[in-house]
């Protein structure tokens, strides 16, 4: 079953589990990354523990860490080879709907995307784009403003047809894309109201859906100059003004003062002499009318001037009434100038504008005058646009004693930051900071409503690229009222992670008056669901006068053949459908299934069968079975024959059947409704198609579920599962993924729709964090020979730390999910063991808390009663078969307390006996754990003060069932134990010698003896937290900590001073380094002095790797950090602990192979040794077989050769050679 194209947007969060199918396709080419080719053969077995749901070798350059985003912006997604999503091309906002636009004559034009952005993939475009899968390009659609909704591309008629919230040519909110010609006006011009779906009827005629009323376009209101620009806030500017004072100010003239023509309130200029008047506004208009008071002061005036727009030094064309005809009058066209009357009875001339042109300042300047010089009383301008600004200072200025003027209110410390690149200024609040409360911000919008009509309300969000806030910004929610007596509109979110300047659309519909009782508002405050700590910005909200043609209500059918529009909507079912649902219907999805057109929304018929959905057949509207539903559809998905509806309905609308919680399935065969397990509790917004594997390498079809809902709701034996907004519904198995005991990846995010791509990978569009490895969370298997990673066989579910005492005192981080691991191979005894702080589930279904053991058949299991559930293991060590777990671990066994350490017997699986004498101190911590070579001594570090009554800070030493204190003088915190032979122990952290400050020590077990670490205390910046050997012998080391600003370092110890990696090539300073190890290479990397050519240092945490960013592993050759593993954590990046493995690195035998050739030369060179010895051992042998069967030696003397031939004659040598009868003789 092929994926359908949805045409309607998903908000939904989405964190579930899929093993996905991963087809061959066409496609834009993904770039490989060539990693270092790493032997793990001398390591045995090798694991990664960490703080991580999802995880994935670096293996493409396309892939990242980054979490999904939460603030609104999305992108188109596509699947890389490896399995893992990635960002095909990045949205500033939400995609709502796309559809492959397959042209005319068979090619593929390109894929439409639509919704409320204002980039895509970098490029400035709005609300629509063609996308190119092959290339990855992005082609603008420029032409519309506002917000996409839905597309139809219509191979048929070479068309896409795209509907939605926007303007665009002579349209509004539905438009045409013709070919690859450009957009074309609909012969309807449009709708008066928003479009939310568009399909096709089977008839071929294009059906529009939506909350409209009725065909048009926007109008010019009755009244017009409705709104007068406030001059009092611009800069105020003026030349060759007089010196007299009293008229020598030239903002006296902003809000005049009918019959005050005198000092305080008149400008003049010097005498006899041209001048100029200029206003620069901090907000952008379109002027209507100039409105000027002419001054009579001592006979002056001004007697001609001319109108000029900046910044775009135009020249503005104006009409007037001449006074003394009383005609309209255009001004002179020669320099466009025009006059203005000294008739002191007349208190003001109107000029109004032939054309409306947008600026943000402009000069009036006078080239004539009357008396003795030119001047004037006073100055207003007006436009028809209704706006309120969130600065107040821009709205309409109180001193024009306007009753009620535009005004707006905020609520909050907010800051008005200038206009940029954008339209006006505009207010600004950051939510994070301390003297913010998120539920008490708002701007309250009020415009001035003079005139009682239709009107499309739009609110403006200025673009974040200016400000460089665009990883800050936020979701708005917004509310309005607009008729008195009427309800609030539902809340709208509105993302404001635009990198340009935009506008969405929140209302269509009646707007009374201004009067002393009601006003008008529009609200905007923080959504409430998301990151406290954005930024939220207001700029201004537009009310403009709509008028159309009326008779609709929410279906269209439009017939594309016939090139014009019926006005007669009886002769259309769809028109006729509509017309017969009560007012206000809102189509909010169509579909068509086998001949049949099904219609949802928030609707019901005058007839009072119909509820929330219904189909369109054979001419005729017909309601489903049992009315309908009982609440709104939001959206459509077709699957076969059946129909997903997705909405905010419980049941039917007669309540006959049970199940149908906001998700279900109609049958368009049996005519019947079908419950889908007990559906979800909450709203469903989208239903989006999903390739997965549910069963091993057979790809199926599954519905995804996208909403605001937090828990898919029991049924049969399947219980309540919590979730957040997401669910998965397998058809196949008539269950939720969630209930299925799959194996499994694990993906976070949210979907806004899908689309097939003929011959390619499905195109999804939302935000979406995945990482390649089913099943792996907390720990995962590392393996060579191909390099991978592996699931161990347990899902680690890490346990957040509340407790300021579970902290790692060292480096200030909580601890969460798997933290350091241990292989075991005795006998036959077989364990793996994982600690940390976590849950999981056992093999028999129990609960393990923090600690868990993986044997060797995979059975997991954990450990008895006895600790306290929140529990921390940090360091692990076995001697013989017993295993030191240590960490901020507590509780009781046997009647004795624990604290620090627990000893645990890995043969008889239960804890040892006797334990050790708890450790003591303030905020016991126990951060490695070590075992000296051929000793049975175990050193234990970390953070105490005393092992059971024995005094032994930082370090003790445990051996015979009883403490001992290694050396003396030793404090502080240890985070890390390394030995550099038999006799001589390193030790990391913040520590101090007999008083001494150090970051490193070393211990002489012979002499028992504590020493600092030879070099200046300095070199090294801050605690170290890592630790590992960069030779043999452990004379050379690697060290990694955070220094004192915060930063991470990372050094290296050799000939007796340290190396610091340069300001050139460090991490990123969010790094955390919780890791270090050396592992070999099979091929040299480019020599280096800090890492052997055949060597490669893996550094392991949270890191910020230079020219990529956020990384869980990383490799370092000595001159570059190579990103290595990425994975994620919920909604965020996730974090690598430490790498272990059966043994340690041998650096002799580092680096594996030899090259090809080498081998060749050395396999060649043993054959030919191997004849030779084989020749020689054959000689041998032969000459020992002889001796041992009595062969003698042949004579060696030399005889007389002639001695006997004359003893037997020739004859009776050869006489009887013929005859027969017997032998020969002689």
């Amino acid at each position: 079953m092929r994926l359908t194209s949805l045409l309607r947007p998903a908000a939904a969060e989405l964190v579930f589990f899929v093993h996905l199918w991963i087809s061959p396709a066409r496609g834009a080419a993904f770039d490989p990354v060539q990693l270092p080719n790493i032997n793990l053969e001398q390591l045995g077995r090798v694991a990664l523990t960490g703080d991580f749901d999802s995880i994935s070798l670096y293996t493409y350059q396309q892939q990242t860490q980054n979490p999904f985003s939460a603030n609104g912006s999305q992108a188109l997604i596509t699947q890389l080879p490896n399995g893992d999503y990635t960002a095909a091309a990045t949205a500033d906002a939400y995609i709502k709907t796309m559809c492959p636009f397959i042209r005319d004559n068979g090619e593929l034009a390109g894929i439409v995307v639509g919704g409320n952005f204002t980039s895509l993939g970098g490029i400035e475009t709005q609300g629509v784009a063609m996308y190119d899968p092959n290339t990855n390009n992005i082609t603008p659609l420029p032409g519309l403003l506002g917000k996409v909704s839905a597309v139809y591309c219509d191979q048929d008629t070479d068309t896409v047809y795209v509907g939605g919230d926007f303007k665009g040519a002579n349209s509004t909110n539905a438009v045409a894309w013709v070919g690859m010609t450009g957009w074309q006006n609909l012969p309807f011009a449009g709708f008066n109201g928003p479009v939310d779906t568009i399909t096709k009827a089977p008839n071929g005629n294009i059906i529009f859906g939506g909350t409209f009323t009725g065909l048009g376009n926007t109008t010019a209101p009755v009244k017009e100059d409705q709104q007068i620009v406030n001059l009092a806030s611009a800069n105020i500017t003026s030349g060759s003004t007089t010196e007299e004072d009293g008229f020598n100010e030239p903002n006296s003239i902003v809000c005049p003062t009918p019959g005050q023509d005198e000092a305080g309130s008149t400008w003049l200029l010097e005498d006899r002499t041209p001048g100029f008047w200029r206003a620069d506004l901090n907000f952008g208009f379109q002027p209507t009318k100039l409105r000027l008071w002419n001054t009579h002061q001592n006979g002056r005036g001004t007697k001609t001037f001319r109108f000029t727009a900046l910044p775009l030094n135009g020249i503005m064309n104006m009409t007037y009434n001449d006074p003394a005809t009383g005609k309209k009058t255009p001004c002179d066209a020669d320099g466009a100038r025009c006059p203005l009357s000294d008739n002191t009875s007349l208190p003001y001339q109107d000029f109004e504008f032939y054309n409306i042109v947008g600026m943000s300042a402009f000069q009036i300047d006078i080239s004539d005058w009357y008396g003795d010089g030119a001047g004037l009383n006073g100055i207003e301008l007006f436009q028809d646009d209704i706006y309120a600004y969130a600065v107040p200072d821009l709205n309409e200025p109180n001193c024009a004693n306007i009753k009620l003027g535009s005004n707006s209110t905020p609520t909050g410390p907010w800051l008005t930051a200038p206009s940029g690149q954008s339209q006006s200024q505009y207010l600004t609040i950051d939510l994070a900071s301390e003297d913010v409360q998120s539920a008490g911000t708002s701007v309250v919008f009020r415009p001035n409503i003079r005139q009682k009509g239709n009107y499309s309300v739009t609110v403006y969000t200025p673009g974040c690229l200016q400000d460089n806030s665009c990883d800050r910004r936020g979701i708005a929610n917004v509310t309005g009222i607009f008729t008195e007596g009427g309800s609030p509109i539902p809340p709208q979110q509105i993302s404001q992670t635009n990198n340009f300047d935009k506008y969405d659309q929140i209302y269509d519909g009646p707007v009374d008056v201004n009067t002393d009782s009601f006003r008008a508002t529009v609200t905007l405050a923080p959504y409430t669901q998301q990151d406290e700590e954005i930024l939220l910005v207001a700029q201004r909200v537009r009310f403009a006068p709509t008028n159309y043609t009326g008779g609709l209500n929410g279906l269209f059918e439009f017939d594309p053949a016939s090139g014009s529009t019926l006005t007669d909507f009886s002769k259309s079912a769809f028109d006729q459908a509509g017309i017969n649902l009560q007012p206000e219907a809102a189509v909010t999805s169509l579909a068509v299934v086998g001949g049949i057109s099904y219609v949802g929304g928030n609707f019901s018929d005058i007839a009072g069968i119909i509820q929330n959905i219904f189909s369109i057949t054979d001419g005729n509207a017909t309601s489903l079975p049992n009315g309908g539903l009982n609440a709104q559809v939001a959206t459509f998905q077709v699957f076969g024959d059946l129909l997903y509806i997705g909405g905010n309905f419980t049941n039917t609308a007669t309540g006959n059947v049970a199940g149908l919680n906001n998700f279900a399935a109609y049958d368009t065969i049996s005519r019947s409704w079908l419950a889908l397990g007990s559906g979800v509790r909450g709203q469903v917004n989208t239903i989006v198609p999903l390739e997965l594997n549910i069963t091993e390498n057979q790809p199926e079809t599954c519905i995804t579920v996208n909403g605001h809902f937090d828990r898919l709701e029991a049924f049969e034996s399947a219980p309540a599962v919590p979730v957040q907004g997401f669910g998965v519904w397998v058809p196949s198995r008539q269950n939720w993924l969630q209930n299925l005991d799959l194996t499994t990846r694990r993906i976070t995010g949210k979907l806004s729709t899908a689309t097939n791509i003929t011959g390619s990978k499905p195109l999804l569009a939302g935000t979406i964090s995945s990482q390649g490895v089913p099943g792996a969370q907390g720990a995962v298997e590392l393996t060579s020979d191909p390099l991978q990673l592996n699931s161990l066989g347990v899902k680690i579910q890490p346990e957040p730390v509340a407790s300021p005492k579970r902290k790692r005192a060292i480096n200030g981080q909580d601890v969460s999910g798997a933290v350091t691991g241990i292989f075991h191979d005795r006998g036959e005894l077989n364990v793996t063991v994982i600690g940390g702080h976590f849950t999981a589930t056992a093999t028999n279904g129990s609960t393990i808390n923090n600690l868990a053991f993986i044997n060797g058949t995979g059975a997991v299991s954990g450990l008895g009663s006895g600790l306290d559930d929140d529990s921390v293991f940090l360091a692990l060590a076995i001697q013989n078969d017993i295993l030191y777990a240590g960490g901020t671990v507590s509780g009781q066994l046997d009647n004795a307390n624990v604290n620090g350490l627990v000893l645990y017997d890995l043969a008889g699986s239960n804890f040892a006996y006797p334990q050790p004498p708890a450790l003591g101190g303030d905020n016991v911590a126990v951060y490695a754990i070590t075992t000296r070579p051929t000793s049975t001594q175990v050193y234990v570090a970390g953070n105490f003060d005393t092992a059971g009554s024995l005094g032994c800070p930082s370090v003790c030493m445990f051996d015979n069932g009883q403490w001992s204190q290694p050396g003396s003088g030793l404090e502080g915190s240890v985070a890390a134990l390394v030995w550099q032979g038999n006799d001589r122990l390193l030790a990391g952290g913040n520590m101090t010698i007999n008083g001494n400050s150090t970051r490193l020590a070393n211990y002489d077990a012979r002499n028992q003896q504590w020493t600092a670490l030879d070099g200046p205390e300095s070199a090294v910046p801050g605690p170290v937290t890592s630790l590992t050997r960069a030779n043999k012998d452990m004379s050379n080391f690697w060290i990694a900590g955070k220094s004192s600003n915060g930063s991470a370092y990372l050094m290296k110890y050799a000939d007796s001073r340290f190396q610091s990696i340069g300001d050139g090539g460090r991490l990123g300073d969010q790094t955390t380094i919780q890791g270090l190890a050396m592992l070999g290479l099979d091929d040299a990397h480019d020599k280096s002095d800090l890492v052997g050519e055949m060597m490669v240092l893996l550094i392991t945490g949270s890191l910020d790797v230079p020219n990529f960013g956020n990384a869980s592993a990383a490799l370092y050759d000595g001159k570059n950090f190579i990103p290595f593993i990425l994975s994620t954590s919920g909604n965020g990046p996730g974090s690598l602990s430490q790498l272990f493995s059966e043994k340690e690195v041998n650096f002799d035998s580092s680096g594996g192979r030899m090259k090809l050739g080498f081998v060749v030369l050395i396999g060649l060179a043993i054959a030919l040794g191997v004849t030779f010895l084989l020749v020689v051992a054959g000689i041998l042998l032969e000459r020992y077989r002889r001796r041992a069967e009595g062969y003698q030696p042949a004579p060696t003397q030399y005889f007389d050769k002639t001695a006997n031939l004359g003893r037997i004659p020739p004859e009776d040598l050869f006489g009887r050679l013929g005859q027969r009868g017997g032998a020969p003789m002689l």
